[in-house]
This record gives C-alpha cells, sequence and structure tokens, in this order.
C-alpha cells in the first residue's frame, strides 16, 4: 500500500470518527425553546430525594442532573414549580420544554408525552421503626390500616390497588391518606397518625439516613422494574434528541454514577451504562 494511500486512509478515519462525534454531541441548536437560550421544565418539588425544596432552594438527585444536562446543552436550566397534575397540561400547553420530576413511565402518560427513561426504581413499606401496627409487608396485614403517600404520585394508586384488594377480599379496607409532599407523609407516620407509608426506595433510604432509628422498612421491595423518564411533548422530535444526546454525555463521563453515588441511591436504580 503506498504511502499516500495509507495518509488518506487515515484522513478518511479521522474525519469518520468527527462525524459520529458531532452526530453523539449535545446539540440544542435545532430546538426551539419557550426562553431562548433556557431549558425551561416543570417539576413538582414535592417527592424528596428527587426533588424538593430545602432552605426555599430546589434540590434532589433531578434537579442536579437537569443542571448538568443543560450544561450539556449550553442551556440555563429554568425550573417552574408546579402541582404534578399540571405538568402534563404545562408540557401540552407549551409553557415548558419539558418535564423533569421523577415522572414514572405508565401507558397512560405515555400516549400523552414522549418519555426519555433515565431510573429503574422500585417501592418499600415504611413503618414506624417500632411496628406498632405489626405491618408485614404489602399484604393483608396492611388491610384495616392506614396508609400515607403522596397525592397523585404512582404509591397513591398502589395504596388504593391494595384497598380494593382488601375489601374484595372480604377484609376491613385501607384508609389512604394523601398529603401534599413525601416530607408530609413521613411526619404523618412518624407522629403516628399513620400505620405506614409507601414511598419509592430511593426515599425510603434517605428516611433511615436522615432520621436513624426512626423509621423501617417491612416486606421485600415492590413494582421494582418500574422506569422514570424526562418527558417532551409529542413530536418535539428536536428537544428529545438534544436530551438523549446530552443524558448520553451525562453517563459517557461518569456524572451520572456520581450523581446516584451522591444521593445514596441504591445501585439496583442503574438504568444506563
Amino acid at each position: 500500500m503506498s504511502r499516500l494511500r495509507i495518509i488518506f486512509g487515515m484522513l478518511s478515519l479521522c474525519l469518520s470518527g468527527q462525524v459520529i462525534a458531532s452526530a453523539m454531541a449535545a446539540d440544542f441548536s435545532a430546538v426551539t425553546p419557550v426562553e431562548k437560550g433556557a431549558l425551561t421544565y416543570g417539576v413538582a418539588a414535592t417527592f424528596a430525594p428527587f426533588e424538593y425544596q430545602k432552605d426555599s432552594k430546589l434540590t434532589g438527585f433531578d434537579i442536579d442532573m437537569i443542571g448538568a444536562l443543560s450544561k450539556k446543552l449550553g442551556a440555563e436550566p429554568k425550573p417552574m414549580n408546579m402541582e404534578f397534575k399540571g405538568l402534563i397540561p404545562a408540557l401540552q400547553g407549551g409553557r415548558i420544554d419539558l418535564i423533569n420530576s421523577a415522572m414514572y413511565i405508565n401507558d397512560q402518560r405515555a400516549a400523552q408525552v414522549e418519555f426519555i427513561p433515565y431510573l429503574r426504581i422500585g417501592s418499600l413499606v415504611v413503618v414506624q421503626a417500632a411496628n406498632p401496627s405489626k405491618i408485614a409487608g404489602r399484604d393483608t396485614s396492611l388491610c384495616g390500616k392506614t396508609i400515607a403517600v403522596t397525592l397523585g404520585g404512582i404509591q397513591e394508586s398502589y395504596a388504593r390497588q391494595d384497598d380494593k384488594r382488601c375489601r374484595d377480599g372480604g377484609l376491613a379496607g385501607i384508609t389512604v391518606m394523601t398529603l401534599p409532599t413525601a416530607q408530609d407523609s413521613a411526619l404523618t407516620l412518624r407522629q403516628g397518625r399513620a400505620d405506614a407509608l409507601f414511598t419509592s426506595t430511593p426515599g425510603a433510604v434517605e428516611l433511615m439516613d436522615k432520621v436513624p432509628g426512626a423509621y423501617a422498612t417491612v416486606g421485600p421491595e415492590f413494582e421494582a422494574n418500574t422506569q422514570i423518564g424526562i418527558a417532551v411533548r409529542k413530536g418535539d422530535v428536536a428537544m428529545k434528541a438534544a436530551v438523549e444526546a446530552a443524558l448520553k454525555e451525562f453517563v459517557a463521563d461518569g456524572t451520572y454514577k456520581t450523581l446516584i453515588e451522591t444521593w445514596k441511591f441504591p445501585a439496583s436504580v442503574s438504568l444506563l451504562n
């Protein structure tokens, strides 16, 4: 092979590598955002440790994640904190660019928005450390008890399913106590006004860490393969492509793994490599 052919071959490889790198790089230029230069996202900051308010500031895994993704896109992250039930209407109405709020992916939501999955999480039953109500897990020991859940969250759906199972089985129903935030549910349990709470596995880990000796988990993790994702408008191809590319970079540079470790999430939540 001639030297000239070798040189051209090397040049071709370099150029093709640049094309591949370019195709993978996060690019916000094709996006038409709500506000120029900004990534306006909807969040319901009531679901610790994913998104919540501390000292009047938004914090949590999702808040850190969107900050990192926005940096890769060269955009300023701009949160719009609202009720969870208002997130999808706000996205469909063009008031926000995407939803970044630990939104559980299900068929009903997937029919309304496009999802970009980023974590896989389950749920746990949490009780007071002494477990005075003798709850054994997500089973018939819950029948006749009061379960605290976050209003509108997936755990509310689980609790209502269990209530129906109890009643269909001829047992006492479950009182489903809905509260504005995960923190409110935890406080209600701690005060003895609820017998148990349903929360995400990362949420349970955070409770144990922040208030040692106050809570315990009972029974195995359930609905352990549930995915959560960033949501974009149906048909918004440019936004979805930009976020997916930024997320790939976020995973490749180790930020994804670091955030999971920083927030003390169990390794089982990792969905991306």
